[in-house]
């Protein structure tokens, strides 16, 4: 893992929709840097607090934290998911690289 600790709502076993999000965050960090391949991506995926639909209070999302790095870089991407049926409908997602400036 990259650092931090403890997250909200952490899981021993793998979160519904862990493995999109993980091929997701690969695809994420790939258009982010351009296009490497010495991207690696965490296997852990944690899920997150959901979050309410803005567009409908009564359903919310599901929020997948997943970490990876290139070189030296380091980034944790969040993956917002709504769950149909099966299905993981991927609704958003965020991208953050560690640094100190």
């Amino acid at each position: 893992m990259l650092g931090g600790t403890g997250s909200a709502l952490a899981q021993t076993d793998s979160p519904v929709c862990a493995q999109e999000a993980r091929e997701q965050a690969q695809r994420l960090l790939d258009f982010h840097v351009g296009g490497d391949d010495r991207i690696f991506i965490e296997p852990e995926v944690v899920e997150k607090a959901p979050l309410r639909n803005p567009a409908n209070p009564k359903q919310s999302f599901q929020v997948l934290e997943v970490r990876g790095m290139i070189l030296k870089g380091q980034y944790r991407m969040r993956l917002i998911y709504y769950r149909f049926e099966d299905s993981c409908v991927l609704m958003g997602q965020e991208i953050l690289e560690y640094a100190s400036l």
